[in-house]
């Protein structure tokens, strides 16, 4: 089924991205690491060798209801949102300790010892840390987990969505497996560590209590904003690829109301027309309002509204937003108004009085509306953290921008727009804001060629979905594409028209090439040196190698494709 597979894909990403890394100390000494026996010398017990089983096992359970489930449970009891978290915080905490000090171990165990066997207890098998673990187990908000956080929060839940969370979980657990048993086989192995298992034990209670520390002052989040999303490019192009589209039902239920945000281009360079801006509704409370007030946007016509979705703990929003206070402190007298809509990844992140902390903390003051039922997320169809939706003075959509980067054209756009709405308008400075979207490698980022998102394109004229004819630059910039000859553009991938077909070509910096194609029909590949070869397409989008190098180096690629043959995207090693 190809929502299991897309799940299983999802959580394989997400789990070697840059967000997993705070708990993997933990996993790998804990792992081999169990608290004190009672009655026994510490330094001769081993940790059973099913520990990392049990530890991935009861993380990928409590992950999974805590997501589905953690939200609906905790409304009904009307608890606070953030209760599971505060709870596997303290569990932590607890288990720490007791790795530490065998008698408060066997404290611990007292409650439990009338059971067969006692799960909860962390004295055997380690299930009851990976309960723990899975509980503020927090990995990147990609895709698959959005769609399953969408689906959770409203209510949304079939068969379909248990699938795609419980493949998603196990794909998260496969590389935490792997180290779970990397430690496990350290400590066994290694004559040292055999030796000083009780200095190893206190070593991993450490660990724990630091990782719950660190996590209830949101440590990890502050490490993670430097680092680079080396695994964004796989998420995006899983998410939109045909299988991931109609796996995830990304993008949401189009209405009449949303229908026109199709016509945006994300991250276009000019100015478009995307319809009504839809309403910001369902929302819970609002912050930075008069005595909490909601907003109407037809009550804000003449101005132009900057829409930002974002979530208080999202790494990537937390890099964006210092851009979009900026903005409301530069332009706001000169009729900007900035909303953000916060749209919680995660139960705790429906606390108020978290996301009155993270706006403080971020320096926001503009209005916030907390969509804690995603109700105006699904209004707009949206499917980032975080989204930027550019609203012009009539209350018309004319920009939209997902993820991070871009600045700069989206704060020229909002320049322009308010130019437009008072010619006169006396407009400070650009922004001099930082960007630090982290660098990705050193090669050709990923290229889509489709309408909906075609950040490398160097041709003539404008990029968006329809036929027309292209014709090549008379210089190209690297790491870019361009067209030459009759071509259609869809929203996925390209495809030439007329009998002889048409061309692309490529400006790379990689070691090696890849395309993927669907279709059927004789693509040729032309080299610099006047090399050239053929690759035979015949049926469903699939990768494909253009060429392989042994060394990094820069170059051009000039493809020539006949009809019946669709090209999706140029991938780079």
């Amino acid at each position: 089924m190809d929502i299991v597979l897309i799940g299983l894909l999802g959580g394989l990403i997400t789990g070697i991205s840059p967000c997993i890394l705070p708990v993997l100390p933990v996993i790998f000494l804990t792992a081999g690491a169990r608290p004190a026996a009672r009655g026994k010398t510490p330094e001769v017990i081993p940790a059973k060798r099913s520990r990392p089983y049990w530890i991935i096992a009861g993380l990928v359970l409590s992950f999974s209801v805590v997501t589905l489930l953690g939200s609906l449970l905790l409304g009904l009891l009307a608890i606070p949102q953030d209760a599971i978290r505060w709870a596997g915080v303290a569990v932590l905490v607890a288990i720490g300790f007791g790795m530490l000090f065998p008698g408060f171990e066997q404290l611990l165990e007292k409650p439990f010892q009338r059971l067969p066997r006692r799960a909860v207890s962390d004295g055997g098998n380690g299930f009851g840390m990976g309960i723990a673990l899975g509980t503020i187990f927090v990995p990147c908000a990609g895709p698959v987990l959005a769609a399953i956080i969408v689906a959770g929060a409203t209510g949304s839940i079939g068969v379909g969505t248990v699938l795609l969370t419980l493949s998603f979980a196990i794909g998260v657990a496969i590389p935490l497996l792997v180290f779970a048993l990397a430690g496990r086989e350290v400590a066994q192995r290694i004559r040292g560590f055999r030796k000083r298992e009780r200095m190893i034990r206190i070593i991993g209670g450490v660990s724990l209590i630091a990782l719950a520390i660190g996590l209830a002052f949101n440590v990890p989040q502050m490490l993670q904003r430097l680092l680079p999303d080396y695994t964004s490019g796989l998420q995006q192009s899983l998410a939109e690829s045909d299988a991931g589209t109609s796996a995830l039902g990304l993008g949401g239920i189009v209405t009449d109301e949303n229908r026109q945000l199709d016509n945006c281009t994300n991250g276009a360079t000019r100015l478009e027309s995307c319809g009504t801006a839809p309403a910001i509704d369902g929302i819970d409370s609002w912050l930075n309002t008069p005595g909490g007030e909601a907003i109407d946007l037809a009550q804000l016509r003449g101005k132009v509204v900057l829409i930002d979705f974002w979530a208080y703990s999202c790494i990537n929003c937390q890099r964006s937003i210092p851009h979009v206070v900026a903005w409301d402190q530069a332009y706001r007298d000169a009729g900007l108004r900035v909303i953000g809509v916060h749209s919680p990844e995660y139960a705790f992140e429906k606390e108020r009085a978290n996301v009155a902390a993270g706006a403080e903390e971020f320096g926001i003051t503009y209005p916030v509306a907390l969509d804690n039922k995603l109700a105006t997320w699904t209004n707009y169809r949206n499917r980032y953290w975080p989204a930027h939706y550019l609203v012009d003075a009539e209350g018309t959509v004319r920009h939209i921008s997902f993820g991070e980067g871009n600045y700069a054209v989206t704060e020229q756009l909002i320049r322009e727009l308010l130019r437009d709405a008072d010619p006169n308008v006396d407009l400070p400075r650009a922004t001099d804001t930082v960007d630090a979207t982290p660098e990705v490698g050193s090669t050709t980022p990923e290229t889509f060629l489709g309408s909906s998102k075609d950040r490398n394109f160097a041709g003539q004229g404008e990029y968006r979905a329809g036929s027309r004819d292209f014709s090549y630059p008379e210089k190209q910039p690297q790491d870019t594409f361009a067209l030459k000859g009759p071509w259609t553009v869809e929203t996925q991938y390209v495809t030439p028209q007329g009998e002889d077909g048409a061309s692309v070509r490529l400006s790379y910096r990689a070691s090696e090439v890849r395309a993927v194609f669907s279709g059927s029909g004789s693509v040729e590949v032309r080299g610099e040196g006047g090399s050239s070869r053929t690759l035979v397409i015949d049926g469903t989008p699939r990768s494909i190698q253009l060429l392989k190098s042994e060394r990094l180096g820069k170059g051009s690629l000039e493809l020539h494709l006949p009809p019946g043959v669709q090209l999706y995207s140029f991938t780079f090693g």
